[in-house]
């Protein structure tokens, strides 16, 4: 076996990164605190934080009061080194937001899709229409931005070229980087599922903040799960880890858009519920869009039996596939979210715990909490531009500085 010796080039990098993270989910912090927090050197940490703050990653952000000496300055990650772009794509629309590097959102645009305009070309069009709409709406030059991440309704596949894998919206090896360069964006590009960049906004600063080991699950119109095991985000060979809507809940059951029968999605994603109360009532929900008429079918539950069961069943089926997670994960903590999720709100959550309970082993059960997700609707957009985030962090560089020609995807 080969061993990879570690280079000054390597600690350095080392060095940088571990600062700077420290700096950024814990700051702001005294030269000194750092030291103690990373194990570094105090000579270390003061060589590198005069050159992240030469580079203005870092700035000053005031004074503490130390033991009988001088007040110690305080550090921290500078919000207006640069911006930060998510694009969450979805099977209705286009989602795109502009932030500073503390994650405080500058501005947002939306462009709805129809299941008729979800070909590549139109996506891109509409993601490129919806950068150029927040960079102007927040003022900024394009030069700011350090990154754009888009979190895609599909399997990323990692390589020499990322592809898009969604059957769900009809893309099949969808070269979306590429297409997305083609089109005019020469920004760095981040591409990644879109549970798991839900996944990763909400281990960040949501529900899951603070858990090593957690399943973070997307419901909408699609299902999916980010696997978190020991902090770091399950991928498996090539990415495709966390397609949970895609397990079996029942043999031989339901079709599902992906081709199976089954499928967990195809009884708690929003058209699969739909459609069981279609059939159960003999006429659907009202309402224009999947939303509206989930809405209505929820307002409808506290005077109709028939909307009550389809809820209740609903619950049930979600409690079972969250059980199997428990099984198979062992996680300390379980979140819930996506628009369907939130829809179906804490109100539900006792039937939810109820069935899991009934159907996980009865000790990984006892060591789970299952919450709801607290970043809302914006969750994927915003996992997605803490893409380019995660990259400075672990990288220790802008992003920017790197070679621009080759996308990056799944960065944790």
């Amino acid at each position: 076996m080969v061993s990879k010796r570690t280079t000054v080039r390597d600690l350095r990098r080392h060095n940088r990164s571990l600062l700077l993270s420290k700096l950024y989910f814990d700051g702001p912090l005294s030269r000194h605190e750092l030291s103690r927090l990373t194990g570094l050197s105090a000579a270390t940490v003061s060589n590198v934080t005069a050159e992240l703050g030469e580079e203005r990653l870092i700035t000053e952000a005031g004074l503490v009061e130390s033991d009988g000496g001088r007040p110690r300055v305080l550090l921290r990650v500078d919000p207006a080194y640069g911006h930060v772009a998510g694009v969450d794509i979805g099977e209705t629309g286009v989602r795109v937001e502009l932030f500073d590097l503390a994650m405080q959102r500058l501005a947002l645009v939306e462009h709805e899709l129809s299941p008729a305009r979800t070909e590549p070309g139109a996506v891109v069009a509409a993601v490129v229409s919806g950068l150029r709409e927040v960079i102007a709406t927040a003022e900024v030059e394009e030069s700011a931005v350090l990154g754009v991440g888009v979190g895609v309704p599909g399997t990323v596949e990692q390589g020499e070229r990322v592809l898009v894998h969604a059957p769900t919206i009809g893309w099949d090896a969808v070269a979306l980087g590429e297409e997305l360069r083609a089109a005019g964006i020469d920004l760095p590009l981040f591409i990644d599922n879109g549970a798991k960049t839900q996944g990763q906004a909400e281990m960040w600063f949501g529900a899951g903040r603070g858990a090593r080991h957690a399943v973070i699950v997307l419901i909408g119109s699609g299902v999916g799960a980010a696997v978190i095991a020991d902090g770091v985000t399950y991928r498996g060979s090539t990415s495709s880890a966390g397609e949970w809507g895609h397990t079996t809940i029942v043999y031989g059951g339901q079709a599902c858009r992906c081709g199976s029968h089954g499928c967990l999605e195809a009884y708690i994603g929003a058209e699969a519920i739909l459609e069981r109360y279609r059939r159960a009532r003999g006429k659907p929900a009202g309402g224009d869009n999947e939303q509206d008429q989930l809405a209505a079918l929820l307002g409808a539950v506290p005077k109709s039996k028939t909307a009550q069961k389809v809820i209740e069943e609903t619950a049930g089926y979600l409690g079972a596939g969250i059980a199997n997670l428990i099984n198979l994960f062992n996680p300390e903590r379980i979140v819930v979210g996506g628009w369907v999720g939130l829809a179906l709100g804490e109100d539900l959550l006792p039937l939810v715990r109820s069935t899991a309970a009934a159907h996980a082993l009865r000790h990984p059960f006892g060591q789970t909490t299952i919450r709801l997700a607290q970043l809302g609707l914006d969750a994927v957009a915003t996992g997605a531009a803490t893409l380019p985030v995660a990259d400075l962090l672990e990288q220790g560089a802008d992003p920017r500085l790197r070679a621009k020609s080759a996308d990056r995807t799944g960065v944790a």
